[in-house]
């Protein structure tokens, strides 16, 4: 699985810590080993400037998520497509004034966002009431089984 992780948004970001996020989540969503993912931390100038480019709205914004071939998660039994997922930008600044008003603090908004980006690269929405019930419930299962494990050495 190649999962590239770069930090263009002028504030510290442990890149290794998302890769490994991003690969625990891949991993449980039963993407092909060998899917490609680039998630681009960036500004607010930059987000904005994505956000109206390709979303026509005002703005900054959280994440975006640019899917590429596709891909849907895995399913039991069945052998997964190859191909490039897609990119994430997330923009940190956004992420540690969320963070704060949640009382979660900054890394745990940018796993959060991390996360649901990904979800959103495999084809989920939240849209519509019954999407955003599955959606942020797998969000928020993905996230608990994420923090339960131990700390990477």
């Amino acid at each position: 699985m190649s999962i590239e992780i770069l930090n263009e948004s002028g504030q510290e970001l442990d890149v290794r810590h998302f890769a490994r996020l991003s690969r625990f989540v891949l991993d449980a969503m039963r993407v092909h080993p060998q899917a490609e993912l680039c998630i681009k931390a960036v500004d607010e100038a930059t987000i904005t400037e994505l956000n109206e480019k390709w979303m026509d709205k005002v703005g900054p914004t959280d994440v975006l998520s640019f899917p590429m071939d596709e891909l849907r998660p895995g399913m039991v039994g069945e052998e997964p497509e190859e191909g490039i997922l897609g990119d994430l930008m997330i923009c940190v600044a956004i992420a540690e004034k969320q963070g704060e008003a949640a009382g979660h603090g900054t890394l745990a908004e940018c796993e959060l966002l991390t996360v649901h980006g990904i979800l959103h690269l495999l084809g989920y929405d939240h849209a519509e009431p019954e999407e955003h019930k599955e959606m942020f419930g797998l969000q928020d299962q993905l996230l608990a089984r994420w923090r339960s494990q131990p700390p990477a050495g």
